[in-house]
């Protein structure tokens, strides 16, 4: 089910169905920012990811010696969100553990997206609590999906700009992290042939990334301070649509020895305790 939240400037359509935003738009305009999930590119507009974020090596992990089995990026974008809060700018869901969650992922948790409008952003936060009587561990993330273009304009006159001049990007073999360098990120114009090889995915404090075109004034902000990990995606096959996530954890990597506590930029929450993080994007 869709929820609309609006105010003066703004307005957003966010679906139960995995919590996820389908739709952002200025009041005195048509121009959707978020893409539209046309199956026949990629039929998502901005899962949430969790309680993994990334591939698993051998889509497996070891938890407590026991083996268990977990597609990319988790579950929790495909599950059904109850809905706890609606107010004209905010709407808030939520999820629950349940026995066949902890068939895959044996934790208890709740976990909450809430969406407030605030003038023209979008704020979207995430609260992780522990209802479990053990450390949980988790790993949570964002995945956006823009039109790519914003309007008219060629593809390769977009561009990225970031707030660093230099950051430390992954290199991503078989969905899972190899080889590493830095790159100079200023400002990266963008092309179809940048993600043949997967997503573009940097670990270097980078805290706000701007999305834009060379011919007008159009753009996407986005602010995630206190995210370690970052990535940038779209299909290598003319796909109109680009990604910029923020995350909290990231793929396994080639030599990983799959246990969960082991994983790199993995959270752990101790017992009734919780964890809050939050981004925001601008248009």
């Amino acid at each position: 089910m869709n929820y609309e939240i609006q105010n003066e400037y703004i307005k957003a359509v966010i679906d139960s169905g995995g919590a996820q935003l389908n739709s952002l738009k200025k009041n005195d305009e048509d121009l959707d920012y978020i893409w539209c999930a046309d199956e026949s590119y990629w039929n998502r507009s901005s899962p949430i990811l969790f309680p993994i974020v990334g591939k698993l090596k051998d889509d497996e992990y070891i938890y407590d010696n026991k083996k268990y089995s977990m597609n990319q990026h988790g579950f929790a974008r495909d599950k059904k969100f109850e809905v706890v809060k609606k107010e004209d700018d905010c709407v808030e869901f939520k999820l629950t553990s349940s026995k066949k969650s902890k068939d895959i992922y044996p934790f208890d948790f709740e976990l909450f997206l809430n969406y407030q409008l605030k003038e023209n952003k979008l704020i979207v936060s995430y609260k992780v609590i522990n209802i479990d009587t053990k450390v949980l561990y988790f790993s949570i993330g964002a995945h956006p999906a823009f039109n790519w273009p914003l309007e008219d304009e060629a593809k390769d006159e977009c561009f990225i700009s970031v707030d660093k001049k230099e950051a430390y990007r992954y290199f991503l073999k078989d969905g899972l992290l190899a080889d590493n360098t830095y790159m100079n990120c200023e400002k990266i114009f963008l092309s179809e042939e940048m993600f043949f090889n997967d997503a573009l995915v940097f670990n270097d404090d980078i805290n706000e990334v701007t999305f834009q075109n060379s011919r007008n004034d159009r753009f996407v902000k986005m602010n995630f301070k206190d995210f370690p990990y970052l990535g940038i995606w779209s299909k290598p096959s003319g796909s109109p649509f680009l990604c910029i996530e923020p995350w909290h954890g990231v793929a396994d990597s080639v030599d990983h020895n799959k246990k969960l506590e082991d994983k790199r930029g993995i959270l752990s929450l101790d017992s009734k305790n919780k964890f809050e993080s939050s981004y925001s994007i601008e248009i």
